[in-house]
């Protein structure tokens, strides 16, 4: 379970201050982190340590982390937007 702290802590990490990243990160801590498993939880709150410009990258389908658990929240995050 998680709690109102950890995801008011996380809504604000995830306010990058560049639109292209706010509009994926922001609904998705309020949407969807609360129902994810530890494991992704985990990869998310590593995602965030991340620098700007990389996830930009990432997230532009720039290139993928080579992170295998950053690669695997990167993916989730844009199978919630991208039309299927």
């Amino acid at each position: 379970m998680v709690d109102a702290t950890e995801l008011n802590r996380l809504f604000w990490h995830s306010r990058r201050g560049m639109l292209e990243l706010d509009v994926l990160l922001v609904p998705f801590v309020r949407e969807v982190y609360a129902t994810l498993g530890e494991e992704d939880r985990a990869r998310y709150r590593k995602l965030l340590e991340c620098e700007d410009q990389d996830m930009f990258g990432w997230f532009m389908q720039r290139g993928e982390p080579e992170d295998a658990d950053l690669r695997h929240i990167v993916r989730m995050i844009l199978d919630r937007v991208q039309p299927k």
